[in-house]
């Protein structure tokens, strides 16, 4: 064909410069159109998802149509009116579904609008116009030498024709492909069969670019190869985007062996049903994975935990958010287990959790340790506290009844004699007896172990007020008597921090609440005084030490605190 007529047949037709694109599976339904397609079909986006191939292109053949080649028909417009067209077919497979790309090259000269053999040469014409707008084309001798190069191929090696023509493709050899696959390709199109592949080139500039290729051989009546057309299309950034697939995909696969080979994991579907468990988990479950799929967590549960911390577990991933803390669970033979977990839900376009991945890793031992200490900080508290009771006792029935009866002596002497030491006796007496008593309270209110918590406390806010000129506002409502554990823990966490609200909080009022729900006691003690900044203050004695207590007993303690707006501390205990 003289490139002359063609060029000017080119003006004369004058085609889009995209190619238009449609994807459909297996059955011929289509997924996917592109803009070009719609354009040129007539249809939207919408009317056209899951129509029936065969509705545009009534004479196609997905199955029987080879790969590559490209082919001539009709295409059926909405509007009734029928066009010619190319168009070639690729498949590829996705997630072991089969798929089918078709791409289209139009042809817009509205005369050809006939039947196909009426003007063969026309056709073939077309034919060769749509190769050009899309492909890169070359034609060789039956040595290998360039006798004929069109645009595309110029524009991509960036090599002018006059530098192409009479040189081989060794002009933009890469060096990337070794001599065994370039002399694999001569043997196959030598013996007159068509070679397929992708070749890395290299253009005039230095840069390199991919091209999917094919050779076909051009027979004489001899059988022998006298020339060779290679198609080419240009994949240079389809090749990037595999490669960077590829090291993406590489990336996942060692962050999920690194994830296997150091954490529990598990993938549920929305609905808490196990689809994975790596060996990890089958390990420490001593349960096998056949066990495990299919089932929901509860097959590990341990009992150990509420129904709200599940409740809440669920709440909190449902939403879409991450979900991170300490669960106890049961394995297989009975054995218990602690597991630090973070649990991330996968959402899906809508925005509603679809699975969710489980990353946990085993605690067991920091656990039991934090327990054993745990018991120790309990025995240590039980054995202050005896010991407290027992000094509080000795004070008060010891020294201080021996001190009261030498008050008695210096009184009956007073009564015989007078004289100004028996004076100072009697007032330093009296003096010491009270800072008995106020020891021996501080160590161990004997009313706590009498009468219990609530007496207790209205005894000792009346002392603290006298004493420090600090009015304390008291509600309380108790239903019953708390266990002696329970009662000591809530008066000595009441006293620390109205100890230290009479040291920090420069206030003259404060207030301490009692109050019993269904399953805890809550305690709030509050001032509006100077406050502080609880991330900047350290933890003293005094709030360790009322921690401690609070785990002692179950409970547990915050403290909020802002700077000239006082300060609340919340203590929660169970029934």
């Amino acid at each position: 064909m003289d490139r002359n007529n063609q060029q000017a047949k080119k003006r004369e037709i004058a085609p889009d410069s995209s190619d238009a694109t449609i994807l459909v599976n297996r059955y011929g339904n289509i997924s996917y159109v592109n803009e070009q397609a719609q354009e040129q079909f007539g249809y939207s986006e919408q009317e056209l998802q899951g129509k029936c191939l065969d509705e545009l292109l009534p004479e196609i053949t997905l199955l029987e149509t080879e790969e590559g080649k490209v082919v001539h028909q009709y295409g059926q417009h909405r509007n009734g009116g029928v066009f010619s067209i190319f168009y070639r077919i690729n498949s590829f497979k996705l997630e072991q579904e089969s798929y089918y790309l078709i791409v289209f090259h139009s042809v817009k000269d509205s005369s050809r609008l006939k039947k196909q053999q009426s003007y063969p040469l026309k056709e073939l014409v077309d034919l060769q116009f749509a190769l050009d707008e899309s492909t890169i084309v070359a034609f060789t001798d039956s040595k290998g030498k360039i006798t004929y190069v069109n645009e595309k191929f110029c524009e991509v090696s960036k090599y002018s024709a006059e530098e192409l023509i009479g040189k081989d493709h060794r002009i933009i050899n890469s060096s990337y492909h070794s001599k065994d696959f370039m002399r694999n390709l001569w043997t196959t199109i030598s013996n007159g069969e068509v070679w397929r592949g992708e070749i890395k080139n290299k253009a005039k500039d230095g840069t390199f670019y991919w091209v999917d290729t094919t050779i076909v051989p051009f027979i004489d009546e001899k059988g022998q190869p006298y020339k060779y057309l290679a198609i080419r299309k240009e994949i240079t950034e389809y090749k990037r985007v595999v490669a960077e697939l590829k090291n993406s995909l590489n990336e996942l696969i060692d962050l999920k062996f690194a994830l296997d080979s150091s954490s529990i994991v598990a993938i549920t579907d929305q609905k808490g049903k196990i689809k994975y468990v790596n060996d990890q988990f089958c390990s420490i479950s001593k349960y096998s994975r056949q066990e495990l799929l299919g089932q929901d967590h509860r097959i590990i549960n341990s009992g150990y935990h509420s129904k709200e911390f599940f409740r809440d577990l669920w709440r909190t991933i449902s939403s879409g958010k991450v979900w991170k803390g300490e669960i106890k669970n049961k394995a297989k033979n009975g054995a218990y287990y602690w597991v630090d977990t973070t649990i991330v839900p996968f959402l899906n376009e809508k925005g509603k959790p679809y699975q969710h991945l489980a990353i946990r890793h085993e605690v067991t031992q920091r656990k039991n340790a934090e327990e054993e200490l745990q018991k120790m900080m309990t025995r240590i508290i039980d054995v202050q506290e005896d010991e407290r009771k027992r000094l509080s006792r000795e004070l008060h029935d010891g020294i201080g009844q021996n001190l009261y009866s030498h008050l008695i002596t210096i009184n009956r002497l007073q009564a015989e004699i007078s004289h100004p030491l028996l004076d100072q006796m009697q007032d330093e007496a009296t003096e010491i007896i009270e800072e008995l008593r106020d020891l021996s309270w501080e160590l161990r209110p004997s009313v706590l172990d009498d009468l219990g918590l609530i007496p207790a406390i209205r005894s000792y806010l009346v002392r603290f007020s006298e004493h420090h000129n600090i009015n304390v506002h008291f509600d309380c409502y108790l239903a019953s008597r708390l266990s002696s554990n329970k009662e000591i823990t809530i008066y000595r966490i009441i006293q620390e921090a109205l100890t230290n609200i009479r040291k920090y909080a420069e206030v003259d009022e404060a207030a301490v609440t009692i109050r019993q729900m269904d399953e805890e006691i809550r305690i709030v003690i509050e001032d509006k005084g100077k406050g502080f900044n609880v991330n900047e203050v350290s933890r003293g004695v005094g709030l360790f030490s009322m921690e401690e207590r609070a785990k002692a007993s179950g409970g547990s303690i915050s403290v909020n605190s802002e700077e000239n707006k006082g300060t609340k501390i919340i203590l929660e205990i169970p029934i």
